[in-house]
């Protein structure tokens, strides 16, 4: 009889307990935070409600007892997913450089605890190898993996494939890109060593068959690249390594003058859009101080992750965050920068903003105050008084990473 009423029992507590979490408004409800959405203008605190992975509201004061889990996010920065325009994800146990090879980083490991939900591989894959890209990487992350093409057939393969004109098909990169257009946002030029604007043609070309925009690494040969800006790239094209400061590479604060050259801002008015780019070896403060002190700044933040980068003076979108934080920039701006600037730049504004019914790709932020110090490729160091560190991530409404344990029953989310 006892064995009985404890069953009984039980089941009705258990009974109680579903009907209660079935009632519940939201699966989660973030409290407190201060919310930074530059799609919606908001810049203060306020609640963010979820559920069916999508956001469910967005206001002050929600009721936590409407939400089966509560993340308290008192003194925190509440943002968008963070999307990476520039990495490099196609990993691989070949020789292959960043198309399939060791160079390259599978990506779930370094996104998630960087705040980062969206990266956009930069040109790994070509339209010959996309499809084991796509098998291999794209279908077995969690991370939203979407990829600007290579014009090269081979990818980032490294030389001699990178050199090879004959190669470069507009017609074959275009049709793969229009093949797989819920991952292809683009087309990728790189790595190119002679003084020609052949490959430059190519890429643009694929770019007008697919309605697509290119992203330009520039190579060698020191073409110039206020003509790339005027003659060559369309409104909506993306350039690249912006502040890198190597001898193969036109520089856009002159070398002798230490001044922002005069058509930079206006090819950015017209419309070309600068990213990041840091890398291993495409970031100097020596082009980014003056550049900003005359009021250039970036449209994007993108980072060039690899296994070249991510121990480096890059180390992750945080960091590259951070440093931008250091030369005077605020914190809107370079959330915004890493949110629903990349969004737009790749015509893909369903990510970078907590619009109500957006997939709920979300960034929970701490800023750290103190001393900092940073540094560029060249060894350059930079002091800053604020550093970001990631707190949370939520992937599609799950909660991804969770630093500090901030997230309550952390079983119901998983």
């Amino acid at each position: 009889m006892k064995r009985i009423s404890f069953l009984l029992l039980y089941s009705l507590l258990f009974l109680g307990s579903f009907i209660q979490a079935q009632t519940k408004t939201y699966s989660i409800l973030i409290k407190g935070g201060h919310v930074i959405d530059a799609k919606n203008n908001i810049n203060e605190k306020m609640d963010v409600a979820i559920k069916d992975g999508k956001i469910a509201a967005i206001a002050k004061n929600i009721d936590p007892a409407l939400a089966s889990q509560l993340v308290t996010a008192d003194g925190m920065y509440v943002t968008p997913g963070l999307i990476d325009l520039h990495a490099h994800v196609f990993a691989g146990t070949d020789d292959r450089g960043l198309s399939g090879g060791f160079s390259a980083l599978a990506p779930d490991p370094y996104t998630f605890r960087a705040g980062v939900t969206t990266v956009v591989d930069c040109g790994g894959a070509g339209w010959a190898s996309f499809d084991k890209f796509k098998s291999t990487i794209i279908d077995k992350s969690r991370t939203r993996v979407l990829s600007f093409l290579n014009i090269v057939g081979e990818g980032m393969r490294g030389d001699p494939y990178e050199q090879d004109i004959n190669d470069m098909d507009a017609q074959k990169t275009a049709e793969k890109a229009l093949a797989n257009k819920d991952i292809v946002v683009g087309f990728k030029l790189a790595h190119f060593g002679a003084a020609s604007w052949v490959p430059v043609e190519k890429i643009v070309a694929a770019g007008k068959l697919a309605n697509m925009p290119v992203i330009i690494d520039f190579g060698a040969g020191k073409l110039p690249i206020e003509d790339l800006f005027f003659k060559y790239l369309r409104p909506g094209d993306i350039f690249t390594h912006v502040f890198t400061e190597l001898e193969i590479r036109d520089p856009i604060v002159d070398l002798k003058t230490r001044q922002l050259r005069p058509f930079v801002i206006p090819a950015q008015k017209r419309g070309i859009i600068f990213d990041v780019g840091f890398g291993g070896g495409s970031f100097n403060f020596n082009q980014a101080i003056p550049a900003i002190k005359a009021g250039f700044l970036p449209n994007t933040m993108g980072t060039d992750l690899h296994t070249g980068s991510m121990n480096g003076a890059m180390k992750d979108q945080l960091n590259v965050l951070s440093i931008f934080l250091s030369m005077g920039m605020d914190i809107p701006s370079v959330i915004s920068r890493s949110t629903w600037a990349p969004a737009q730049a790749i015509k893909r504004e369903d990510l970078g903003n907590l619009s109500v019914g957006a997939g709920a790709d979300i960034a929970i932020l701490n800023v750290r105050n103190g001393k900092f110090g940073f540094r560029d490729i060249a060894g350059n160091r930079n002091e800053g008084k604020q550093k970001f560190e990631c707190e949370m991530t939520l992937r599609a409404g799950k909660i991804v990473y969770d630093l500090n344990a901030i997230a309550s029953n952390p079983e119901k989310s998983r």
